[in-house]
């Protein structure tokens, strides 16, 4: 449900490894699946194709649907509006698993589709769309969810498509983990640079640290510890990105193994003139801080600096407008 960049990715790979699969998107994508098909690959040189007579592809969710999963993979304005229709045409019951930014979105879908069972997910790494039906991922990582019986039914057919799913009691801990590292998305949109090339910019990564420290300071007034996505933990993070870039060159390499074509879909929107996540990731970070009274205001600046669209800034015009020394 919500057949973008993440969605056609992973609806891809399941379908390329035999699972029956949907898509449920907007008019624009489904065209190019319809003309062109749907390719998947990713940084590793996987790749697959897929004729448009072998996808099933819909605008809605047809009302005779029966899926035994859902894969929500929205962008966050759309999350109620998305879970209200497939609420409104599927069983009561049927299995949701929220595969989104932010931290909130599996709430937001389970308060608008109160007859469904919606679990919150984790999408570790980067998807870009590089033609009409060619969606690639640019990154690494493991795709998370909070731990379910159904859920652990699909662990095999996900692993066939290469997509392990790592099941967990409690989620929490790793979507506050990985929005750490998607602070970065607002930051690689805000340069106009591919995300390698970004990271390797000192002057961003110091923004990007700023950013990761604020974040952290507000996570632990509220009590909360997030968990390590990736190869760093979140306490070393900000030291690691603020090193001199040979020195980071050598000691961030996992975290430098990136596609060249890799760019965050922030950008994507901010340079389309589309609504962008934003609100549900430094959003979210300023939110929590006001529950709790206190302040956030470099991620506050960044919410406003990508809702004014000031098209691409240098590492150190960006550390400018923070703020940042």
């Amino acid at each position: 449900m919500g057949a973008g960049s993440i969605g056609c990715y992973l609806g891809g790979a399941l379908a390329g490894a035999g699972a029956e699969v949907s898509f449920v998107g907007r008019p624009r994508v489904l065209a190019a699946l319809r003309e062109h098909g749907l390719t998947v690959s990713d940084l590793d040189g996987a790749r697959i194709s897929l004729a448009a007579s072998q996808l099933s592809l819909e605008v809605s969710v047809p009302a005779n649907a029966r899926p035994s999963l859902v894969l929500l993979t929205v962008k966050s304005g759309a999350t109620a509006a998305a879970a209200a229709e497939l609420g409104a045409a599927l069983p009561a019951g049927t299995l949701v698993v929220s595969m989104q930014n932010g931290i909130s979105n599996a709430a937001v879908a389970a308060a608008a589709a109160p007859t469904l069972r919606v679990l919150p997910g984790m999408v570790p790494y980067n998807v870009a769309e590089l033609g009409p039906g060619h969606f690639h991922r640019g990154t690494t990582g493991h795709l998370a969810a909070q731990d379910d019986p159904e859920l652990r039914a699909w662990s095999a057919a996900f692993e066939r498509a290469g997509l392990p799913l790592a099941l967990h009691a409690d989620l929490r801990a790793i979507q506050w983990g990985k929005l750490l590292l998607n602070l970065n998305n607002p930051v690689n949109a805000l340069s106009g640079l591919p995300l390698r090339d970004e990271l390797l910019g000192r002057a961003y990564r110091q923004c990007l640290a700023a950013l990761i420290d604020e974040a952290r300071g507000v996570l632990a007034k509220a009590g909360i510890e997030p968990a390590a996505v990736g190869a760093v933990k979140p306490a070393m993070l900000s030291a690691l990105l603020r090193l001199p870039t040979p020195l980071f060159r050598l000691v961030a390499a996992r975290m430098l193994r990136i596609d060249p074509k890799a760019r965050s879909s922030m950008a994507d929107d901010l340079q389309l003139g589309r609504p962008t996540e934003i609100d549900s990731l430094c959003g979210a970070v300023v939110q929590l801080a006001q529950e709790h009274g206190i302040d956030a205001p470099l991620n506050r600046r960044l919410v406003e600096l990508v809702k004014a669209a000031p098209g691409a800034l240098s590492g150190e015009q960006l550390k400018e407008r923070l703020g940042i020394a």
